[in-house]
């Protein structure tokens, strides 16, 4: 199966990327605490974990040059090739079971998931274990179309999963259901390509199915299969599937959960998925995003930078790059380069950078010619090209993210920052120090 978890840990592994941890580990906190750790730097792979003979892998794409490298383009070619697939899915391939990976074993009783996988408890103040890098994939009540998406999933019980879903698509298919009085089928498949994770990120209309951004992504078609228990399609390769329904009329109580914004989301009376059918592989590989994780942090930000970049094109054309800073979460500040040509691009730049994505919350424009992902070239255009009563506004009251502990119920004030040079200034006076012959030189040359 080409494309699949296993053949991107082998990619990683030939880059070095790929650490195997053989010393046993504990699900509660140890596998977050060593994954935290190496963030950014490799992924790890928990050949023995206590209690369990499945192994654990985590921090599959940790940087931009990963992601980059899953839709094999550049980085400078990632975001394009993103908003591209978005316009232009590819229709998936179904194949049948007898064909499917996922379908090696098939578990129809009898189900205990936190007997059968090892599920991490990642933060202290974590509910319990949490299955935390599931797509998860449903169907709309009325069209059949496929939404694919993440949610946080909290084990409550051996067949049994709170769920939090946030007012999108798939709250929308739910709510659908629950008021004709019946279930929503899903299934949520673990342990597949970060291209296929990317792609469940996107932000996109009602009534496109991620699944086949997921195929316009990939050199092939994803090949899917159906489900055992449930009107469902999902990754053939996935290491784990598991199949379930969200039950109509019941709420239980979900949380707390350590969250992206590296805060705990609060407990609350929540939707609960009954699992139905569990299939995987042999000696499958379960997946763990650590939250608040590089890896969790930029699979967000790069799907909502395609959207982005494509927004602030239609209200400034020359836009260069966008970028959702790490230390914003990858959802609240965004950083823009644009190459001006006319007072007001900057403020325009801000404003549609408001309205692709409620998250946003701050937003500085600067120059084409500063480096938008070094946090010291931004710092310092804010400081020598702006002064805050000309080239800074907020904007009370506007929707934001409930997640964000500093919102009232969701509702956030917006920043915005042009930290451009104004045009009607002479340009020597912006003209930046140099050293001739400095990028040539090698300090190490000259020491002995």
């Amino acid at each position: 199966m080409s494309h699949s978890l296993r053949e991107w840990l082998a990619f990683l592994e030939g880059k070095g990327k790929l650490k195997r941890v053989r010393k046993e580990v504990d699900p509660v906190f140890e596998i977050a605490a060593l994954g935290k750790q190496a963030d950014g730097i490799c992924s790890l792979l928990f050949e023995r974990v206590k209690g369990y003979a499945v192994p654990v892998v985590t921090g599959l794409a940790g940087d931009r040059e990963l992601f980059a490298a899953a839709m094999s383009v550049p980085v400078e070619g990632m975001l394009e090739k993103l908003a591209a697939a978005v316009e232009n899915p590819v229709p998936c391939r179904l194949v049948s079971p007898d064909g499917a990976p996922v379908k090696e074993c098939i578990i129809r009783e009898n189900i205990d998931l936190l007997k059968m996988l090892p599920i991490p408890t990642h933060h202290a103040g974590d509910a319990g274990p949490y299955i935390t890098a599931a797509i998860l994939i449903a169907r709309d009540p009325d069209s059949g179309v496929r939404n694919v998406s993440i949610h946080r999933l909290q084990v409550t019980g051996p067949d049994r999963l709170g769920i939090l879903i946030l007012p999108r698509h798939l709250w929308h298919f739910f709510g659908k259901a629950e008021r004709a009085g019946r279930p929503l089928e899903i299934a949520l498949a673990i342990g597949v390509h970060p291209a296929v994770l990317l792609a469940s990120q996107a932000t996109t209309r009602l009534g496109v199915d991620e699944l086949e951004i997921a195929s316009a992504l990939l050199p092939q078609p994803l090949e899917l299969v159906k489900c055992e228990t449930v009107d469902v399609e999902v990754p053939a390769g996935a290491e784990i599937v598991i199949e379930g329904k969200i039950l109509p009329g019941v709420r239980e109580v979900e949380g707390p959960f350590g969250e992206y914004p590296r805060y705990y989301g609060p407990a609350a009376p929540r939707p609960v998925v009954e699992v139905t059918a569990v299939t995987h592989r042999r000696q499958p590989v379960y997946h763990t995003i650590i939250p608040a994780s590089r890896e969790h942090l930029l699979l967000g930000g790069i799907a909502r930078e395609a959207v982005l970049l494509q927004t602030v094109r239609q209200a400034v054309p020359t836009v260069k790059n966008v970028h959702l800073t790490p230390g914003g979460s990858c959802r609240y500040h965004a950083v823009i380069s644009i190459e001006k040509k006319h007072e007001g691009e900057a403020k325009n730049a801000i404003f549609a950078a408001f309205t692709s994505s409620s998250e946003v919350k701050h937003v500085v424009v600067v120059d084409h010619e500063i480096n938008i992902f070094d946090p010291e070239e931004v710092e310092w255009a804010v400081a020598t090209r702006c002064q805050a009563g000309r080239d800074v506004f907020i904007v009370k009251d506007a929707m934001g993210n409930r997640l964000d502990p500093s919102s009232r119920d969701g509702v956030s004030d917006k920043m915005g920052i042009d930290a451009t040079i104004p045009l009607n200034l002479p340009g020597e006076r912006f003209e930046r120090i140099s050293i001739p012959g400095l990028d040539k030189i090698k300090l190490a040359d000259y020491l002995e």
